[in-house]
């Protein structure tokens, strides 16, 4: 492919059921076996009780969550500039931009959050300052600072102290040192030794000794007793007075507030729209934790690396996870009907006319070769349980048993007996919402203009199919405006008398009804005898309905 591909994400429906997540498993399983980038199972959605059971029974955590394929930050090239400490001179910053080419650097704290960034600008401004004598005390700078950034050595003094007063000042004799110098004050002088001796008389906190010059015993004596920091650098005067603002810690000239930065899970076109807002050239990234990870830059924000998606058990784009249209997708692996989904390049395309993904699945293992594991085989095996309701649905197929009960010895399981615990539990409306029952396996279908939405539950008591009913029925109305969809329908299936009823809500839901399935409701219920399959039983006659119709306007 003409992209370098650094992980393809397997991915079934929103609202996923059994078989979207055990295809998703299975298929990256199978891939990542096969084929050189890493495969990785997501999920669409929360998951369902009766494929908490089946990930649980198997040994599997359910796949990581993913809301959309958008390109995100993540996505880019992202600049790893080292984070600086708050306390680097604002020299030593300046040196590190000319060597890593990026004129902003993010300061962050031992934990790598972001405390602030300082740009090429503002070592510009601090160092253009020229009258702010008093910067050094004010940001309370260490004399290691100032050794470092004079290239200097410390001749007596401590280098982690710090300077806590004084005004920065160039002795040049006596006499005039008398007016402009003060007790505590930082003095740059060169070798009179009656300049470097007045110094120590005054007690200044600091004499920087300028162009590498001697300094007497005496001196260093006196200037011992009194507690004075001595510094000796090679500079002249006039480089060594320029400089020693440069000491600064970046901390006194960071900017803290209004910081433009980006989570790595930040769109690529929401960081487009606010980078308009900023002077800045480069921004801090956070990962996940909100930790300092690198920076990114305009430039880096046109070159996108799209994300690479497979797409199993659907093909429908009111089906799929948001942003698909600026993703690639590689492969798409379905059981039904050819939907609304484009390419934006060749794809494999493999749909074929059984009752799940995962007798496909099983399929694509056989002829790859590839030795199915205990407990892949039991996620296979469980959704196409689950997909034909026990091979009872008339979606089922003979290449669905086969494939089913080839699963099961390799899994161990008796299917009778681990169906029937499957759907207890998926059928458990205890401590449910109505929401959650309702999401548990919902799609969007569409049909021209028209669009509505059919969910599904499975069950196996009338008890436990009642107990749904009575919450899911009455919130079909918030769900049709949760889902800005005019029409739902609700199927309640009893699997084991293969009958469904069917609730709805929304405006000519009943004679959507009556043209499909031939039936009257009755009080917000149609009953349906013989109908289980959404797929093969469901969708085709509410479709030809909507055609009807469009074609008696």
């Amino acid at each position: 492919m003409p992209e370098a591909i650094r992980k393809i994400n397997v991915i079934g429906h929103l609202h996923p059921d059994t078989d979207s997540i055990c295809s998703a498993i299975s298929y990256a399983y199978l891939k990542n076996q096969i084929d050189e980038p890493i495969y990785e199972a997501r999920r669409a959605g929360m998951i369902n009780r009766e494929t908490a059971f089946v990930l649980n029974h198997f040994g599997f955590k359910e796949p990581e969550l993913i809301t959309t394929v958008t390109p995100q930050i993540k996505d880019i090239q992202i600049q790893h500039s080292p984070a600086i400490d708050g306390e680097m001179s604002l020299f030593a910053a300046w040196n590190l931009m000319q060597k890593t080419k990026i004129d902003t650097l993010c300061i962050t704290d031992d934990a790598k959050n972001l405390q602030g960034i300082i740009a090429v600008k503002d070592i510009a401004n601090a160092n253009m300052d020229i009258f702010d004598n008093d910067s050094l005390a004010a940001a309370h700078t260490k004399y290691a600072n100032v050794v470092s950034t004079l290239n200097g050595k410390l001749i007596l003094g401590d280098a982690d102290a710090r300077i806590e007063k004084g005004s920065v000042s160039v002795g040049t004799t006596p006499e005039l040192m008398e007016e402009s110098v003060h007790e505590g004050d930082i003095v740059l002088v060169t070798n009179r030794f009656e300049t470097q001796m007045f110094a120590v008389e005054i007690h200044v906190s600091c004499i920087v000794v300028c162009a590498g010059a001697h300094i007497s015993e005496v001196v260093k004596k006196a200037a011992a007793e009194r507690g004075i920091t001595v510094i000796s650098t090679p500079y002249e005067t006039y480089a060594a007075a320029r400089l020693i603002s440069m000491s600064l810690p970046v901390r006194s000239r960071m900017l803290t507030d209004g910081i433009l930065r980006f989570s790595v899970d930040t769109s690529v076109d929401e960081a487009r729209k606010v980078i308009t807002q900023s002077r800045h050239r480069f921004f801090p990234v956070l990962d996940e934790n909100g930790h300092y990870v690198g920076v990114v830059s305009v430039p880096n924000l046109l070159d996108i690396k799209r994300k690479h998606v497979i797409l199993v058990d659907h093909n429908e784009r009111a089906q799929a996870v948001n942003g698909l249209e600026e993703a690639v997708i590689t492969e798409i692996i379905d059981h039904h009907r050819i939907g609304t989904i484009e390419t934006s390049q060749p794809a494999y395309f493999r749909n074929e006319p059984v009752g799940c993904t995962c007798t496909i699945l099983y399929s694509i293992y056989q002829e790859h070769g590839v030795e199915i594991p205990k407990n892949i085989a039991g996620l296979m095996m469980s959704a196409i349980l689950s997909d034909t309701l026990m091979f009872r649905s008339p979606t089922c197929t003979e290449k669905d048993r086969h494939a089913g009960r080839a699963l099961a010895k390799i899994c161990g399981e008796d299917i009778e007996s681990y169906a029937d615990a499957m759907f207890d539990a998926g059928a458990d409306v205890s401590g449910r919402t109505a929401e959650e029952i309702f999401n548990s396996d919902f799609k969007v279908f569409s049909r021209g203009q028209a669009k509505f939405g059919v969910g599904q539950g499975v069950f196996m008591t009338d008890n436990s199919r009642k107990a749904a009913e009575a919450l899911v029925g009455p919130y079909l109305k918030e769900a049709c405006a949760d889902q800005e969809l005019p029409i739902i329908f609700y199927m309640f299936t009893d699997a084991k008398s293969q009958a469904t009823e069917l609730l709805y809500h929304g405006r000519g839901a009943e004679d959507i009804i009556r043209r499909a399935f031939g039936v009257e409701p009755k009080n917000g219920v149609a009953l349906l005898p013989g109908i289980v399959s959404r797929k093969k039983q469901m969708i085709p006659p509410i479709m030809a309905a909507y055609q009807n119709l469009e074609e008696s306007e």
